[in-house]
């Protein structure tokens, strides 16, 4: 969740204390404010994306199939992710929160909850396909439905757990001089306590989602390559693209807002003797602010990858809509992919959506 309150001295215990004005991060919120009218659009193509994801998933698909199983779980992740994008966006338009302090809880917790869990799934799908691709043998007889579920599960845990700074550290706060009510970590004074969360949350985020999937994607692919290079299976190669487009549209999209966020912490820490200046807050808010957006842009376009990159969610997709509208049947080309033909031992040796 973004910081919309103007960057003031807070009061201190200690009276004796002079209140400054810091930084005005005024501008910061102009331009949060006007990206900020494109999250409505997100949330609903995402919406419509994810949904039609789920759709073909539910109609021609069989969720006992690994694949499918962690790509459920990526598309609700999405989505609970994209569920906070009209409050953030509200929030941004007015300047203050409106939504009371269960809500700000909430809305926080959902925010972290999507992100966190959206980078782990990824991380998973990643290494299931290395499984498959790598060890095609040998992961047949450990990739089935439970391992796919406990896996599941491990993800869900652990993402929950590491919301909990951000969930504690979440919180309403009114400022003195308007009086108007704002939900963020509280910029004032702090605890020994809240200083451990927040620098545990800060090294949670680089370590566990930022290098960690970083490193195990990038291993991953690199394996999938060697053997894709080295036994010249062409089908292994398409088996294996669409997720590798996702994946790196994810980095491409996740990293600079991970750098950024990193060193908006960083500059958040008391005990760092290096203090920017005015002008470098302002430039860092402004970079904060644009690769928010366009992190939230890959929550939006992914469900077009799932839906029209994969021949299988084409011909699916096709025929969907020659069903929902049969008047579109002469100008679409509808191949049939009956269940029938979909036996479970071969959809499980390949990947579902290509």
């Amino acid at each position: 969740m973004e910081s919309t309150a103007s960057d003031y001295d807070y009061p201190h215990e200690n009276n004796d204390e002079k209140l400054v004005e810091l930084c005005s991060t005024d501008g910061e919120n102009l331009l949060g404010a006007q990206l900020s009218t494109i999250y409505y659009f997100m949330f609903l193509f995402s919406l419509f994306g994810n949904g039609l994801v789920l759709v073909i998933i539910h109609r021609f698909e069989k969720l006992t199939t690994v694949t499918n199983i962690l790509l459920l779980n990526l598309v609700v992740s999405s989505l609970m992710f994209m569920s906070s994008l009209p409050f953030v966006g509200v929030y941004k338009q007015l300047s203050y929160w409106i939504f009371g302090e269960v809500m700000c809880k909430i809305v926080g917790s959902v925010y972290y909850l999507g992100l966190y869990s959206s980078v782990l799934f990824l991380t998973l799908l990643t290494f299931d396909r290395h499984l498959a691709v790598v060890y095609s043998l040998r992961a047949s007889q450990v990739r089935n439905q439970r391992y796919a579920l406990l896996s599941c599960a491990v993800v869900w845990l652990v993402s929950g757990l590491a919301c909990i700074p951000k969930m504690i550290l979440h919180k309403t706060f009114s400022t003195l001089i308007d009086n108007k009510m704002f939900c963020q970590e509280h910029p004032g004074n702090t605890t020994s306590v809240d200083d451990k969360l927040r620098a545990s949350g800060f090294y949670l985020q680089l370590f566990l989602f930022l290098l960690f999937p970083l490193i195990v994607i990038v291993y991953c692919y690199v394996r999938i390559a060697i053997t894709v290079i080295s036994s010249k299976i062409v089908t292994k190669f398409k088996t294996v693209r669409l997720i590798f487009v996702i994946v790196l549209l994810f980095f491409i999209c996740w990293t600079p807002f991970n750098i950024v966020e990193l060193i908006h912490d960083d500059d958040d820490d008391d005990d760092d003797p290096v203090i920017p200046s005015c002008d470098e807050k302002k430039k860092r808010g402004y970079a904060r602010e644009v690769t928010h957006d366009i992190a939230y842009i890959y929550f939006c376009i992914s469900p077009i990858f799932y839906t029209f990159v994969g021949k299988k969610f084409q011909s699916y997709f096709r025929q969907l809509l020659v069903k929902r509208f049969p008047g579109l049947k002469k100008h679409i080309s509808v191949s049939q992919v009956s269940r029938t033909n979909m036996s479970t031992k071969s959809t499980q040796k390949s990947l579902e959506l290509s």
